[in-house]
């Protein structure tokens, strides 16, 4: 690493440093406000469960494409070097495959939010690793894998828990446009998913949208697609595959929506509030 580089990761001026695990669109939309707020943003992709909502997330910049949310821009980075040139970008974001280990290696963390949303698995704890650590969405325990969780569950979006544990995910879909679990598509096996369609285009009830390992797999109801996994991604069993939104105008597949945008807002002042805390207990023990 040159000085440049050497010099935007660890310089005592440098940015807070802000690591988001996983690339969906309420990661996103955290990652974006985060950026908004001058930290250094790196989001660390985890395949499970595969981003569908991908015109509303940074997670197309993994393959090259162009990936902007709420005024922020997402970059692909593989390197060090690459992830200090990201650093020092305004209102950028940093994609990366590399994992947790490997930014911590980079520089110590200032800030690890876990978005991955992995309803139904462990979920470990970092907080010895960082110096806080948020979990949004369900088995998150305050005091036991993290320091302080933002709830996701549609009744409670944004709530935030600061003693306790989240809660357990009701396996009811949001309604949008009065429409729950009939606008989603889920695997019933895993394979290779391979389709010629993309996100915002309209789809048909019925209509086949691609195959899974040759079989077809169709349309739920006539809208517009707003979820559509990644042509080629080989997908597990059990999870969202598409997503269509029957709300005709009012149809969003791209930006922040109003969830996204309550989430983000509570990682953003849970930041605020504990960086208030250290200042204050760092001048208390000044003065002493």
């Amino acid at each position: 690493m040159d000085q440049l580089g050497f010099r935007a990761l660890y310089a005592p001026t440098a940015r807070k440093f802000a690591v988001v695990l996983g690339t969906n669109e309420i990661a996103s939309a955290v990652a974006a406000r985060l950026a908004r707020a001058r930290f250094a943003v790196a989001m660390s992709h985890d395949p499970f469960p595969p981003t569908i909502r991908r015109g509303m997330a940074f997670h197309d910049a993994l393959y090259g494409d162009r990936a902007r949310v709420d005024g922020v821009d997402g970059v692909r980075v593989d390197t060090a070097m690459e992830l200090a040139s990201a650093s020092m970008r305004d209102k950028c974001v940093a994609v990366t495959t590399m994992h947790l280990s490997d930014l911590l290696a980079l520089r110590p963390i200032d800030v690890l939010v876990d978005a991955r949303m992995q309803k139904n698995r462990v979920t470990p704890d970092y907080r010895h690793y960082v110096r806080l650590a948020i979990g949004l969405g369900p088995n998150f325990i305050v005091g036991e894998n993290c320091d302080i969780a933002v709830e996701t569950r549609p009744d409670r979006t944004g709530g935030l828990v600061e003693s306790g544990e989240t809660r357990m995910d009701d396996g009811k879909p949001r309604l949008l446009g009065g429409v729950g679990r009939e606008r989603f598509v889920y695997t019933d096996r895993a394979g290779l998913w391979r389709t010629p369609l993309d996100i915002g285009m309209r789809a048909f009830r019925g209509y086949v949208v691609g195959h899974l390992d040759a079989a077809p797999v169709r349309a739920p109801l006539d809208g517009i697609l707003r979820g559509l996994a990644r042509d080629g991604t080989m997908i597990a069993a059990g999870v969202k595959l598409l997503e269509v939104d029957g709300r005709g105008r009012r149809a969003q597949w791209t930006g922040v929506d109003a969830r996204g945008r309550m989430i983000a807002e509570a990682v953003h002042f849970a930041v605020k509030a504990r960086t208030i805390e250290s200042r204050a207990a760092a001048r208390q023990t000044a003065e002493i």
